[in-house]
């Protein structure tokens, strides 16, 4: 059974929840550091978690993220997300 939003195990959720996206997005600019500043690629976008990055790759054909996905997913899907999260997790990164 899920926690309402409402009480304090919901909302401790839901902060757990943000946090870890921030954690990732983090994690994700920290990682791109090779390719910005060494490569001079495009600055990364903050708001771009792995999965996000993982799942735009994948679609460009690279072999690395077609390899990385479907365990990236498979991750998600032992706590509960639906297949398909590095999928579902892409934004629209707008070149800087």
């Amino acid at each position: 059974m899920t926690e309402p939003a409402d009480t304090i195990g919901g909302r401790l959720k839901q902060w757990l929840h943000a946090l870890l996206i921030a954690i990732d997005q983090l994690a994700y600019v920290l990682l791109d550091f090779w390719a910005c500043v060494v490569r001079a690629h495009r600055v990364p976008s903050p708001r771009e978690t792995i999965s996000s990055k993982v799942g735009r790759m994948a679609n460009e054909g690279r072999e690395w993220a077609i390899v990385v996905q479907p365990m990236i997913d498979r991750l998600f899907e032992l706590f509960g997300s639906p297949p398909g999260h590095c999928q579902r997790a892409i934004v629209d990164v707008v070149d800087q």
